[in-house]
């Protein structure tokens, strides 16, 4: 910095009605702009980061929507296929249960109507619990690797 961008002169007005008490006005317009346009380089560095990272978050959210639905559609279809076999099963239970004829029919088919239940009950819940974990899976892992490839690129 040379002495013609350094100036300091004597400023005896007032602001707010108060003597300055002589105190120097000093310029440095060399110094100051060149750390506002660093200031300004660093801001619009931030922004872009924070741009592209944003946007990489917005596309694993819209990978991770699409996958969700699809899982979150085959559960559904699943439960619905799992609701007509159960009426099904209720149903036919009904029709033999109507046409039993002694009370030994009617303990042998309700016997066996329990056993059917509980088989098919624990194979639905089987089904049902991989779906489930397919799903959290599916929704948790795109999230995961973009997030960790985000913080690896801004540390």
């Amino acid at each position: 910095m040379n002495e013609s961008e350094v100036k300091a002169e004597w400023n005896g007005t007032k602001a707010f009605g108060m003597p300055l008490f002589g105190f120097p006005k000093i310029a440095l317009p060399g110094v100051f702009a060149e750390l506002a346009e660093q200031g300004v380089a660093r801001a619009q560095e931030g922004c872009d980061k924070l741009k592209t990272t944003s946007e990489e978050i917005a596309e694993a959210l819209r990978e991770t929507y699409s996958d969700s639905a699809k899982s979150a559609t085959n559960y559904g279809l699943k439960l619905i296929d799992f609701s007509n076999a159960n009426t099904v099963l209720a149903i036919d239970f009904f029709a033999r249960f109507m046409r039993s004829k002694s009370m030994t029919d009617v303990l042998t088919l309700s016997a066996t109507q329990a056993h059917k239940t509980f088989d098919t009950a624990s194979a639905q819940t089987k089904d049902l619990w991989e779906l489930a974990q397919k799903l959290a899976t599916e929704t948790a892992e795109p999230i995961r690797k973009r997030t960790v490839k985000v913080f690896q690129k801004a540390g």
